[in-house]
C-alpha cells in the first residue's frame, strides 16, 4: 500500500485532477486539510472512508494516522491545499514516512497563485515587462525566513511576486513593497480561490491594504504584485509566435 499526498488544488472540486479524483475514489483513509479545503472537494472520496481533518493535528499525530493506516494494508490520501510543492511540509512528512518503512507518491495540484491570476485573466509574464515569478511568504507566526530571502532582495528584481501567509501584514508589505515597485504599481488579493467564500480585491499598493482590511481578510489569502497585472498592461509579444520567427530551427 502507498500514501500518496494530493494537491487538492484552491478548492474547487472540479479544479484537481484526473488522477487526484480517482485517488481519492479508491481512499480508505484521506487526511484533509480542513482549514484550507471546500468540502466539496470530499465528495470525490467514497461514502465509507475514513476522513482525518488535520487543522487541529501536529505533525507527529498526522504521521501516526498515515502510518498507522498503511500499516492495517489501507489506501491512503493524505491532502494538500494547492500544490504540494509549495508551504506543503511535504519532506517532513515524508522523511517520517522513510523512518517508518512507508512507501509514498506525490500527485501534483492547481496551485493557489494560478487560480488567483485565472480569476483576472492574468499572465504573470509578459516580454520584455517581466518574466520572473517569485513565491515567497513574509514571517508572521511561523518559522524564520533565510537571511538572504529578505522581501527587499526580491522587490528589487522587478519579477511579478506571489505572497502567501502574508495577509495579516498587508499594510507594512504594501509600504515597503511600494519603495521598490512605486505605490500605483497593481495588486491582487485573491481569498479562497474557486471556493463559494471567494473574494477578488484588486487595487495598488498604495490602497489595496484599506481594501484588505475594510473586508476583514484573515486567512487563505494569496497576494500578487507586479507590473503584469495592469489591466491595460503593454509589453512587447512573445518572440515565440512571431511570424519573423523561423521555426525550421526549434527554439
Amino acid at each position: 500500500m502507498t500514501v500518496h499526498f494530493v494537491g487538492a488544488g484552491p478548492g474547487a472540486a472540479d479544479l484537481i485532477t484526473l488522477r487526484a479524483a480517482a485517488l481519492l475514489a479508491a481512499a480508505d483513509v484521506v487526511v484533509f486539510p480542513g482549514t484550507y479545503l471546500d468540502d466539496a472537494v470530499l465528495g470525490h472520496a467514497r461514502v465509507d472512508a475514513r476522513l482525518v481533518d488535520a487543522q487541529d493535528l501536529n505533525l507527529d499525530q498526522i504521521t501516526a494516522v498515515l502510518v498507522e493506516a498503511h500499516a492495517a494494508g489501507l489506501e491512503v490520501v493524505r491532502l494538500t491545499s494547492g500544490d504540494p510543492s509549495i508551504y506543503s511540509a511535504l519532506h517532513e512528512q515524508t522523511r517520517r514516512l522513510d523512518a517508518a518503512g512507508v512507501v509514498w507518491d506525490v500527485t501534483p495540484g492547481i496551485p493557489a497563485y494560478a487560480a488567483a491570476a485565472a480569476l483576472v485573466g492574468a499572465e504573470l509574464t509578459v516580454p520584455e515587462l517581466v518574466q520572473s515569478v517569485v513565491l515567497t511568504r513574509t514571517q508572521v507566526r511561523s518559522t524564520q525566513m533565510p537571511d538572504t530571502e529578505a522581501l527587499a532582495n526580491f522587490a528589487a528584481t522587478g519579477a511579478t511576486l506571489v505572497l502567501h501567509l502574508a495577509i495579516t501584514r498587508i499594510r507594512e508589505l504594501a509600504a515597503e513593497l511600494a519603495e521598490h515597485y512605486g505605490a500605483d504599481c497593481p495588486v491582487v488579493v485573491v481569498a479562497n480561490a474557486s471556493q463559494a467564500t471567494e473574494r477578488v480585491l484588486q487595487g495598488t499598493l498604495s490602497d489595496i491594504a484599506d481594501a484588505v482590511e475594510g473586508a476583514s481578510l484573515r486567512q487563505a489569502a494569496v497576494i500578487l504584485v507586479g507590473r503584469a497585472l495592469a489591466e491595460d498592461v503593454r509589453g512587447a509579444e512573445s518572440y515565440l509566435y512571431a511570424a519573423s520567427r523561423d521555426r525550421r530551427g526549434g527554439l
